[in-house]
């Protein structure tokens, strides 16, 4: 019964991901790559919101520097996401058995170099948190509202990261046999006119 319930979302999201939504923006692995570092700059909007309530604390000021990055940051964030699961047919979104071995391999390929990357990003932030405590003493505490914020870009960073870095990966589509069969007769033609030009 459970799955007779999340098998019409699932068709909708299978089918969303197959829509060529502005394709312009992912035709090439130059833009997809783009698109990958807009993602990318989002969730750095995330962990600055978290830097800022850190460092300014639960100042006035520093509310309205955190509402407008917020802001900046769902407006790159949402459309950027949706392209790049666009852009990659749902490879990181969709269950396994609505995809094919060559996109099951990505994906797991892409979540092997994220989880290394959120590893090393865990890590620095490990660094970082010691590093302050001991240069503010042992008394020095982090506020309850910066670790909300530092949750929610750990939470986004892990949930997105994987798509990021299949976007980045994804190769462009190999030639068609039309377009190679056009660019070949079209040389051909170019050659055997070439002599009676000079004629």
């Amino acid at each position: 019964m459970t799955d007779g319930r999340k098998a019409p979302w699932r068709i909708s999201q299978a089918e969303a991901v197959q829509m060529d939504i502005l394709p312009g923006w992912y035709a090439t692995r130059g833009r997809r790559r783009l698109l990958a570092a807009t993602g990318a700059f989002s969730l750095g909007l995330a962990w600055a919101m978290a830097g800022v309530v850190w460092v300014a604390g639960p100042d006035e000021g520093a509310r309205w520097i955190v509402l407008t990055l917020l802001a900046v940051m769902l407006v790159i964030y949402l459309p950027a996401v949706t392209l790049m699961n666009v852009a990659t047919r749902g490879m990181t979104a969709l269950t396994e058995r609505n995809l094919d071995e060559r996109q099951v391999g990505e994906r797991l390929r892409a979540t092997a170099v994220a989880h290394r990357l959120m590893t090393r990003l865990l890590a620095a932030l490990a660094c970082l948190t010691l590093v302050v405590g001991l240069l503010r003493g042992r008394e020095h505490m982090v506020p309850g509202s910066t670790l909300l914020y530092l949750s929610l870009a750990v939470a986004l960073t892990h949930f997105v990261l994987p798509l990021i870095v299949s976007c980045w990966r994804m190769p462009d589509p190999p030639p068609d046999d039309e377009d190679e069969d056009e660019r070949s007769s079209s040389a051909g033609g170019g050659a055997a006119g070439a002599p009676g030009i000079g004629a």
